[in-house]
């Protein structure tokens, strides 16, 4: 899992260093030192919870005598007017940190809320749902975790963790005088033995070339319904079947019913809505 400590007080510490680069002047100057607060995470519309980590850490790294209690963990359900978490402390630094904790557990929570509502429509398919890299730069493991949260899973995390050719890879290799299935079969001698190879393939005449490489996964992308299901049936367990492209709530019921294995959408991460959360602060003096 890419979401550690690490990773999440340097991205988390680069937000609070953006909003605050020389302090908070307007706390600094109206807030007692002396001062206390308790801020409570309180939803305002139903959804499922993400980046209760990251939330922490906010305030953490603001101030490390703030006390967070997040009382809900990763990936459950939540309606409007539950208390997520509870921050009390300094009241200068719970409202320093304020905003920066509410932008990542709203957006986490957004893109988790978004996944459970994929995962339900395509519920008893044996589809699974996971994201792409059209990631916000920088957030890709915060988002890959809310995907995590809201019952997806991930695809590759980058260009180095496993080989995916695509219509642009295939034309400079058939360009160069190679066939498909040469090309892919060269590759794969110049890859470890674990190292995954996915295939993207737009028409189904293309399907062939494709499998007689030995690949592991073949993607299609923006075929329709009935092409899905032929492909399904062509490749016959030989790859694993990944269905890309058109995938929305309206439609990705349907795509699932064709029996991919993998229908990937971007739309998780890169249209996911924030949701609406707040911050309830009481200032004791």
């Amino acid at each position: 899992m890419m979401l550690t400590t690490a990773v999440i007080d340097r991205v988390v510490a680069g937000a609070l260093a953006e909003d605050a680069p020389w302090g908070d002047i307007t706390s600094e100057a109206l807030i007692p030192v002396e001062a206390t607060a308790t801020a409570e995470l309180v939803a305002r519309e139903p959804g499922v919870f993400s980046g209760g980590d990251v939330f922490a850490a906010a305030f953490r790294l603001t101030d490390p005598t703030t006390e967070i209690e997040v009382r809900v963990t990763d990936g459950t359900a939540f309606a409007p007017g539950d208390v997520l978490a509870v921050a009390s402390g300094p009241a200068r630094a719970v409202l320093t940190a304020e905003r920066i904790g509410l932008n990542f557990v709203q957006r986490l929570s957004g893109v988790a809320t978004l996944t459970a509502a994929y995962v339900a429509a395509v519920e008893g398919t044996g589809a699974r749902i996971v994201d792409t890299r059209k990631t916000t730069p920088g957030l890709r493991a915060f988002e890959r975790h809310a995907v995590r949260s809201g019952g997806g899973h991930n695809h590759r995390f980058s260009l180095s963790d496993a080989v995916m050719a695509k219509d642009n890879h295939l034309a400079v290799l058939t360009r160069a005088g190679l066939s498909v299935t040469e090309a892919l079969r060269v590759a794969k001698t110049r890859l470890p033995h674990t190292m995954h190879i996915e295939v993207e393939v737009d028409r189904l005449d293309q399907l062939d070339a494709v499998l007689a490489a030995g690949v592991g996964t073949i993607m299609l992308d923006n075929f329709s319904l009935e092409d899905l299901r032929a492909g399904v049936a062509h490749i016959a367990g030989r790859a694993t079947v990944e269905a890309s492209g058109g995938v929305s709530l309206d439609t990705v019921r349907a795509i699932a019913e064709t029996g991919v294995d993998v229908i990937s959408v971007g739309a998780l991460t890169h249209s996911a809505r924030a949701l609406d959360l707040g911050l309830d602060i009481d200032i004791a003096s």
